[in-house]
């Protein structure tokens, strides 16, 4: 085999496990979600502060993830090829925006800084969700091109 496609084959095993850990946090980031989802009406308690708490921190890590490594990757020139470049371009903007969505979630709902108000968590989880379809379908755009050999 040469060194070329050697490399090609590298950065092949680069974008896969790249996917990969991105689909397992989106996984988890889903579980999490519904398991808060789930205990409507919200009331005050240990087990919803600790949910919460769990759910936030998975929720920002999966962010950050999107952010600065599936884009960090585009934006630092590793990813070489134009069609994903193209559709990154092309759904970043929207990408952010649901971002911001998330980060302001946990901004209001990570209580290891502040205390916890739950009287508009069910409208907030309602935005949150419907963002974070906006991001999957994103998403998936993305890693579809990522995929195109």
């Amino acid at each position: 085999m040469s060194s070329q496609e050697g490399s090609v084959e590298e950065r092949r095993t680069v974008t896969q496990d790249l996917i990969d850990k991105l689909l397992a946090e989106r996984q988890e980031m889903l579980v999490r979600f519904c398991e808060v989802a789930g205990l409507e009406p919200y009331h005050r308690s240990t087990s919803l502060d600790q949910l919460l708490q769990s759910f936030c921190q998975v929720l920002v890590d999966y962010t950050a993830f999107g952010h600065f490594e599936v884009f960090g990757r585009i934006s630092n020139g590793s990813e070489r090829r134009s069609g994903v470049i193209r559709v990154a371009e092309k759904i970043y903007p929207e990408f952010v925006k649901a971002s911001e969505v998330a980060v302001n979630f946990n901004d209001k709902y990570d209580i290891s800084d502040h205390q916890l108000e739950l009287d508009h968590l069910s409208d907030d989880l309602s935005q949150l969700g419907e963002e974070l379809a906006v991001r999957i379908e994103l998403e998936d755009q993305l890693l579809s091109a990522m995929l195109d050999r």
